[in-house]
């Protein structure tokens, strides 16, 4: 609590002081485009009296002023018009100028950007004067998008470097946790060991001591698979037909007899380089999830095909299915449809696979009260 109240109130802070930069840079930014935006209507009123001196004038009048006044317009879009009739243009496309849809669509733009001013050259005559922004006003104008959107990308990168280094920092404490489970499990384990020698020893029913070690076996297993969490684990050219049965006829041994269990397989060995021991908590995660989805009473399908580059691993079950927009939301942390659960058995399935043994894993079909299938492929060992 010392440690993490300070660090907030800083971000905070931080926060805070940059936002302040940000609203400060975006004021001045709309000040300095109503100053340029003054400045060119101040232009254009020029421009009109320009206008108003050489319509006036006579044989004795100097055009010296109203002219280079005229002139002096490189930048800004005018139209001059007449009881809605052009009179000339400065500045304007002439691309624009050769269509008059083209140059009547751009006389509208041009009432919408400003203005328009109105000369009155003589008593009940009037012309008037449509003109446009700059081609620096309207960079001006953009730039507060651009700016906008460059804070947005940096706030993007600021919240995923956050999260990632916090998503990291609870993967270590996940992995401590499962390191010290692993190791705190061992001490009765080592005692069970003991136990069962000394039950064989009593001559008790060999049936029964049997059943113990496959269970005592099987805790090993367990033990082992927390303490490999994040490590990497080692891969070794197994073939995955046994590995995988071997897993699927222990569960079927071990859940209700209302799970039909079955399974189909290639009779020769196909080999592919895996962890034994992860590559069983993912099959066990996979049938433990699909008897959850059958809620103990249906059909378990177990398929195992293979092409020249891949070995593919079908799991089929007769469940309440999902739906598809769940087909990927489904792999993530904290996903379960369950009352009670985590929601990490199919990401940590997700991670095996793909992490550790550069395979895929995908939820292949899904029928709502059918049933589902995911899918593991794996690269073959060649």
């Amino acid at each position: 609590m010392q440690f993490s109240e300070p660090r907030n109130t800083t971000r905070w802070i931080i926060i805070f002081i940059s936002f302040s930069i940000i609203s400060l840079i975006l004021w001045n930014t709309y000040i300095f485009f109503q100053i340029f935006k003054n400045e060119e209507r101040v232009k254009m009123k020029l421009l009109a009296n320009a206008q108003i001196a050489l319509i006036n004038a006579d044989e004795n009048t100097d055009l010296d002023l109203p002219l280079q006044i005229s002139s002096n317009n490189t930048s800004i879009p005018v139209i001059l018009t007449m009881y809605g009739k052009i009179l000339s243009t400065r500045n304007v496309p002439e691309e624009i100028l050769k269509d008059e849809k083209k140059t009547m669509s751009f006389l509208k733009s041009l009432k919408n950007e400003n203005t328009p001013i109105v000369i009155e050259y003589a008593p009940g005559k009037y012309q008037e004067l449509y003109y446009g922004n700059s081609e620096l006003l309207n960079k001006l104008k953009y730039y507060p998008i651009a700016l906008l959107l460059i804070i947005f990308l940096f706030i993007a990168l600021i919240y995923n470097f956050y999260k990632s280094t916090k998503m990291a920092t609870q993967n270590k404490l996940w992995a401590g946790m499962a390191k010290e489970t692993a190791h705190q499990i061992g001490t009765p384990l080592s005692s069970l060991i003991g136990w069962v020698e000394l039950l064989k020893s009593e001559n008790i029913d060999e049936s029964i001591t049997v059943e113990i070690e496959k269970d005592i076996e099987r805790l090993q297993t367990i033990t082992d698979r927390f303490s490999k969490i994040g490590s990497v684990p080692v891969l070794e050219s197994q073939d995955i037909i046994a590995v995988t049965l071997n897993t699927f006829n222990y569960l079927q041994s071990r859940f209700s007899k209302q799970v039909n269990f079955s399974y189909h397989t290639p009779k020769e060995p196909v080999f592919a380089m895996i962890n034994p021991i992860l590559h069983s908590w993912t099959i066990e995660n996979l049938v433990k999830n699909a008897i959850d989805a059958m809620k103990g009473k249906g059909t378990l399908d177990l398929q195992i095909e293979q092409d020249h580059h891949h070995i593919k691993i079908n799991v089929k079950d007769s469940g309440t299915g999902i739906s598809k927009k769940q087909f990927k939301t489904i792999f993530e942390p904290g996903f379960t449809t369950k009352k009670r659960g985590w929601g990490l058995g199919l990401s940590l399935t997700k991670r095996i696979v793909e992490e550790y043994h550069n395979g895929k894993i995908k939820v292949l079909h899904s029928e709502i009260g059918k049933g589902t299938t995911f899918q593991i492929q794996l690269n073959k060992k060649v």
